[in-house]
């Protein structure tokens, strides 16, 4: 089947920095750039808009001195305006080649915007394109509010297209600016256009106001453009633009008779610099590089993955540079737990997984997050806890600090049966603890208690959970030193769990 190609034009840049609160620095303008360019491999940028301030001259001086270099200047365009020339200028400063020329696409915003009449408005861009030529710049021309143009006032929009198709134009962009196109509706306008001008180049701009633009993307395509707009991370003005990596992934699995050049193994990559610079965070659903998108929860999900990947689709993480991941929570289950360990070269028994299986229910019912690089920790908290006898059982605590007080501790401990209380002071809370812990042995006890020479606390290595904290101690009795661990969400929880196991030990 002979494949039909779509240009894929990047405006992250431009539209997707018109996201509220986004502004990229000149530097991370031109780092953005190259990756779009050499590594996702778009057709094209939309980097600017000119004549907005001088930093943005300076960015676009930087990239387009830098796509010089590399061949790439022909994929750097710009949003102009009709201005009698001023953005012509501003770019001839910048170095750009393209200028994507905004004008009324809407009889409605030509009237009340401009105020001015088609003729009027034709024969000044009319000057535009010229003028542009001149200076050898390339021209694309938007057809602002275009998508209300086609519902309200079509006559006025094939009367101006009938005049841009007589100019010196390369591509016509018809932007749904408002986002207001349902799918059908993308799909007949967008014919219309196309049949009325089969030679032209047309590029359909989608906007995400009522969450359809990638099923508006997908029925432009259907209907014959050439190319389509789209940002990283659907970043742009109000609900933002047509997402990058759900097109290329619809694109790719259902529009089989049409071809994109985008490398698909970019696209998280690109999306997390993104996300980086922009602070403009993805949501954890996000389709395709979105944090959850390829995790697991439910275990009878692993375990149908282990029987022959019935959980599986098209979307494959690999294709997109990510890993399927299988979460470890009250709902992940034994196959959860054992896909995990096959990632880590682990096997337990069943009576091990079992046990392991339940402290991490017990973590997910605290809504703690457990990643994969807690499940060794975890694993040697369970098994060394099932090695010590249970003589002694810090059964309850309060624990209690207020402002300009000293912490305190109320404590109930059960040794071999018989439960004391006692209530101390200290210096912090744990202290408070370790207080009251030394009066109920001094009353209670003729052993006396090891000292504590080290306490040290850490998160396991790699873990960007909250979930655990391990404190690991170590105490000193008769010449002899010793070492407890404890896990736990909370510091000094896990540093009392430690100090449990070390009296049983003793």
């Amino acid at each position: 089947m002979t494949q039909r190609k779509i240009e894929i034009m990047d405006t992250t840049l431009r539209d997707g920095e018109q996201t509220s609160g986004v502004s990229f620095s000149v530097s991370e303008k031109l780092t953005i750039a190259k990756l779009l360019l050499e590594e996702l491999k778009v057709d094209r940028l939309e980097i600017a808009s000119a004549r907005v301030s001088e930093g943005e001259l300076q960015a676009v001086q930087k990239i387009t001195s830098w796509a010089l270099e590399n061949n790439f200047l022909d994929k750097i365009e710009v949003l102009t305006f009709v201005d009698g020339g001023k953005s012509i200028d501003w770019m001839l400063e910048a170095g750009a080649k393209v200028q994507n020329l905004l004008t009324k696409g809407s009889l409605n915003h030509l009237t009340h915007q401009l105020k001015k009449t088609p003729a009027q408005h034709f024969a000044d861009i009319k000057a535009n394109i010229e003028l542009a030529a001149k200076n050898n710049i390339k021209t694309n021309v938007y057809l602002e509010d275009w998508s209300n143009g086609m519902r309200n006032s079509k006559d006025y929009v094939f009367e101006y297209l009938d005049f841009l198709t007589t100019q010196k134009v390369e591509r016509i962009l018809l932007p749904d600016t408002l986002g207001v196109l349902t799918h059908t509706e993308t799909a007949n306008f967008i014919q219309e256009v196309r049949e009325r001008y089969p030679n032209t180049h047309i590029d359909f701009h989608g906007h995400n106001d009522y969450d359809l633009g990638v099923a508006n993307v997908m029925e432009a395509v259907k209907a014959g453009v050439n190319g389509l707009h789209l940002t990283i991370n659907g970043m742009g003005e109000r609900a933002g633009n047509a997402p990058m990596a759900s097109v290329i992934a619809v694109i790719n699995d259902f529009l089989m008779d049409v071809k994109v050049d985008v490398n698909e193994t970019a696209l998280n990559k690109v999306s997390k610099l993104v996300e980086t610079f922009s602070g403009f965070r993805i949501p954890v659903n996000k389709p395709v590089v979105g944090a959850n998108v390829f995790t697991q929860t439910a275990g009878i999900h692993a375990d149908g993955d282990n029987k022959k990947n019935l959980y599986f689709n098209d979307l494959m993480p690999e294709r997109f540079g990510r890993k399927r991941k299988y979460a470890l929570g009250k709902t992940s289950g034994k196959a959860n737990i054992q896909k995990n360990l096959q990632d880590l070269g682990l096997s337990l028994n069943d009576d091990e997984l079992k046990k392991v299986t339940q402290r991490i229910i017990e973590l997910g019912d605290k809504k703690e997050v457990v990643s994969q690089e807690d499940l060794p920790y975890i694993i040697s908290d369970v098994l060394d806890s099932d090695t010590i006898e249970k003589r002694v059982v810090v059964e309850n605590y309060v624990l209690g600090h207020a402002k300009g007080m000293k912490p305190s501790t109320t404590l109930q401990l059960r040794v071999e049966g018989v439960q004391y209380e006692a209530h101390a002071q200290g210096d912090g809370q744990f202290d408070a603890f370790m207080n009251a812990l030394r009066k109920l042995y001094k009353t209670h006890s003729k052993k006396d208690l090891p000292d504590l020479i080290d306490y040290g606390v850490r998160i396991p290595p790699g873990s960007h959970s909250d979930a655990l904290c391990e404190t690991i101690i170590t105490w000193k009795r008769k010449e002899k030193e010793f070492i407890t661990r404890g896990l736990d969400s909370d510091q000094t929880v896990s540093a009392i769990k430690a100090t449990e196991k070390m009296l049983n030990i003793i």
